[in-house]
């Protein structure tokens, strides 16, 4: 079976196993294809996850997966909440995000960059309004700037993003 069809399947599984404990399913990775695949699962919800909660997500997923059988053979699961400097894949993770310091990358140019620094002050579909942070003594230069800097990013052009850990040194 190819590749896509067997993470189709267990995105699917895993999707139900969520919904069933009243998580969000982040994303479904398989690393690897030697003798024993590593199948990750990340999970969400409000608030964050516990590892309580990772391991009856484990379980579920175990479970449905012993009974369809995805994956010829051995595999590893693995099952994790996406961190504090969680990566951002859809257009709902960017609207989650708004308000937070992000770290992005394009395929391509958008100006003369292709990396991205800032927080995220609004998003629509098929695009996020990055508003950049001060980078040492210099702000670096953006194309398409707003009146206030903002840098207007489509979508389709971001290869990589993620949550910055942003640490308060005002407590």
């Amino acid at each position: 079976m190819p590749l896509d069809e067997i993470k189709n399947r267990i995105t699917d599984i895993a999707a139900r196993a969520a919904q069933d404990e009243g998580l969000d399913l982040v994303d479904v990775e398989i690393k690897g294809s030697g003798r024993r695949p590593i199948v990750r699962i990340t999970i969400d919800r409000e608030g964050g996850v516990t590892i309580g909660e990772c391991e009856k997500m484990s379980r579920a997923v175990e479970a449905l997966m012993d009974v369809e059988d995805p994956v010829a053979g051995p595999y590893m699961l693995e099952v994790s909440s996406p961190g504090i400097d969680r990566p951002l894949k859809t257009q709902a993770d960017f609207n989650k995000g708004i308000g937070k310091l992000a770290r992005i990358v394009t395929s391509s140019p958008i100006g003369e960059q292709t990396f991205f620094l800032g927080r995220i002050t609004d998003s629509g579909e098929g695009w996020i309004r990055l508003k950049p942070e001060e980078q040492g003594k210099k702000k670096k230069a953006a194309v398409k700037k707003e009146q206030d800097d903002s840098v207007i990013i489509p979508l389709d052009k971001i290869t990589k993003a993620r949550l910055e850990i942003e640490i308060n040194k005002n407590k």
